[in-house]
């Protein structure tokens, strides 16, 4: 009996799907936000967006095992709603964009952006809240 029950739950385990590492947006208000992720992978620093997150929803921006332990974000639900830091990447004003590079923003043809910080103490999948 012992033996079966083992052996159903080594069966159990190798047939469980493994959890999806995610960098995660939860949009906890009552207004889509369109939202930015900046980044630096070792070599570049990186910007892109935009991830529109319907409200009271979560959105996976990132899949995968998060590689970094710092990403920057920006969001905005186009009125009073904006979460924003001291951290400067480029950003298109309305359509997909991605940049590499930080700096000469408006000679490449973005808008520059204060994104704030978010310290995932090198976790493999990070959920990120906004809310009012």
């Amino acid at each position: 009996m012992r033996r079966t029950i083992l052996l159903l739950a080594v069966t159990w385990g190798l047939l469980a799907s493994p959890a999806q590492a995610a960098f995660n947006l939860c949009n906890k208000t009552g207004q889509a936000v369109r939202s930015a992720l900046g980044r630096f992978d070792g070599t570049n620093w990186t910007s892109e967006g935009w991830w529109t997150i319907p409200p009271k929803s979560c959105t996976a921006i990132l899949t995968g095992p998060l590689q970094g332990r710092f990403y920057y974000l920006y969001a905005t639900d186009g009125a009073a709603g904006t979460w924003e830091g001291k951290t400067n990447f480029c950003v298109a004003p309305d359509k997909r964009f991605k940049s590499v590079g930080r700096g000469t923003c408006s000679k490449r043809g973005f808008d520059r952006r204060g994104f704030f910080e978010v310290d995932t103490g090198k976790k493999p999948d990070w959920t990120q809240t906004l809310s009012n």
